[in-house]
């Protein structure tokens, strides 16, 4: 028979005490708090300067009285809280020592029912760095362990009983190594950047670019000019796409946390900073901004006997997108039926900034169909989402305008835009404009059947809940999809 463990004498342990922001929480709450400020009372911002000359740890204050975050599902360190759990069954004391506002402290604190006490900023004090320290040595003396994870935590570290740190900065692992100090116990609970960031830019959703190619191929025009020209707007166009998606994310931080698959995404999970996705937007937006201003001059470079008559008509056209994009993740993705019809309009746009760039027309018959089936893909990615809570037995798709009552009333919207969009390839076939174009367009017919067939596949798989929640994903992951996608060529290059 086992022996029983020898009991622990906590009164001869040093107090334990430990960091939230980046920490025991692995992203910043008052970067969290700032972002829920731009995303519910977006107005409140202009007052940040304001709050910012009166110090920090009021400006802490200000956001912390604004906003209330959701500390329930915030991305806490789960290896760093298991060892918190540990140690608060022995009896022994666990501080929550933090920089955050104290409201914001005190709610974590209510929320994990581990700790002794909460010593945090006040409003007047920020309690960090040497304010920490002498706060620790007047509550504790220097009978105090502590957990952090960045620079400012050093001179705590070096003064403490046992230093610990959990996902540890850059800057702090090298302090640490000049200084020779070596950590008791390391939490570390990261992903590299190298997988988070991919992630973040979702590089797989510059598929929908390629749309930008489109009128240049439809058109049949081989210009070498106009296709590095397209190359180059669709280099621009991604960069543009990718800074807007780290937007929407930055700004649907709560709600990602919420969703059992959003929640894993970099930003929300605390993989990746704020500070970063910021700085990542604003360099993205301005190289973006300089590919588009050389979009004409690529053009006529290569091509010079070919010039543009509007030659920036696509910097308006990523005008708008982005615009339109940033408006969306604001306020339009809540307003039901305008956020799906927003969707499809965005990837229209990409057409017509295709055309934009290399002056090629855009045909009504190209216009028609993509009008149709985009909305079709919108209304299939609203479907999934709801089809996917109704299995986990929710009622309401949070952030969106959208109840699982809903669905069937969606089904029979997309699916008819779909099938609207074939009527209008059929009409495209059969009409002289085809003719000028391709010299069988009877072969052309063979694309009726393998889009009805794709359509109706899509749907069939979103009402099994089979499908994921974006249709690109599914169109450049999918076998069958693939396959049609290289039939699809194969029939319109016969027909030329």
């Amino acid at each position: 028979m086992p022996l029983p463990a020898p009991a622990i004498d906590t009164a001869a342990l040093p107090v334990l005490c430990v960091d939230l922001d980046g920490t025991l929480v692995k992203s910043d709450t008052l970067h969290d708090s700032a972002l829920a400020v731009a995303r519910h009372h977006p107005a409140a911002l202009l007052k940040l300067p304001v709050w910012l000359l009166e110090g920090k740890a009021a400006l802490k204050r200000h956001l912390a009285a604004t906003v209330k975050l959701d500390v329930a599902h915030l991305p806490y360190n789960r290896e760093l809280l298991q060892y918190l759990e540990q140690q608060h069954a022995t009896g022994r004391p666990i501080y929550l020592a933090t920089a955050a506002d104290a409201d914001t402290a005190n709610r974590v604190a209510d929320h994990l029912r581990l700790f002794t006490g909460v010593l945090a900023s006040d409003g007047q004090l920020n309690l960090a760095g040497k304010n920490k320290l002498a706060a620790f040595r007047s509550q504790f003396g220097d009978n105090f362990s502590y957990i952090g994870n960045a620079t400012p935590d050093l001179s705590l570290l070096q003064n403490c009983k046992e230093p610990m740190v959990a996902n540890p900065t850059p800057g702090l692992r090298a302090a640490l190594r000049k200084a020779r100090l070596t950590p008791a116990r390391t939490f570390d609970e990261t992903i590299s950047p190298l997988k988070a960031w991919p992630k973040a830019l979702r590089l797989h959703q510059w598929a929908k670019n390629f749309l930008i190619f489109l009128p240049l191929l439809l058109a049949h025009a081989w210009t070498p000019g106009l296709l590095a020209g397209a190359a180059l707007a669709f280099l621009s166009f991604g960069l543009c796409a990718s800074a807007t998606y780290i937007v929407n994310d930055l700004l649907d931080l709560e709600a990602d946390r919420q969703h059992p698959r959003k929640r894993r995404r970099p930003f929300a999970s605390g993989d990746l900073s704020a500070l970063s996705g910021i700085a990542v937007v604003v360099l993205f937006l301005a190289s973006s901004l300089v590919l588009a201003l050389l979009v004409p001059r690529v053009i006529t470079t290569i091509s010079p006997g070919y010039s543009l008559a509007r030659p920036y008509h696509f910097l308006l056209w990523l005008g708008i997108y982005l615009v339109t994009t940033l408006a969306y993740s604001l306020r339009l993705k809540r307003s039901v039926l305008v956020d799906v019809i927003v969707l499809s309009g965005l990837y229209t746009i990409r057409i017509i900034a295709g055309s934009a760039a290399t002056g090629v027309a855009i045909s009504t018959w190209l216009a028609g169909f993509s009008i149709f089936f985009f909305l079709s893909l919108a209304f299939v990615k609203r479907f999934a989402e709801l089809e996917n809570l109704r299995e986990r037995g929710g009622v309401k798709a949070g952030g969106r305008g959208y109840h699982v009552a809903d669905i069937e009333q969606l089904r029979s919207f997309g699916t008819a835009s779909g099938y609207a969009s074939v009527v209008v390839l059929t009409l495209y076939i059969s009409n002289l404009d085809a003719a000028e174009l391709y010299h069988h367009t009877n072969r052309l017919w063979l694309l009726v059947p393998l889009l009805l067939l794709w359509i109706s596949n899509l749907w069939l798989k979103a009402s099994r809940g089979e499908l994921d929640e974006d249709p690109v994903v599914y169109a450049i992951t999918d076998r069958r999809s693939l396959l049609m996608g290289a039939l699809v060529v194969l029939i319109v290059l016969s027909a030329l």
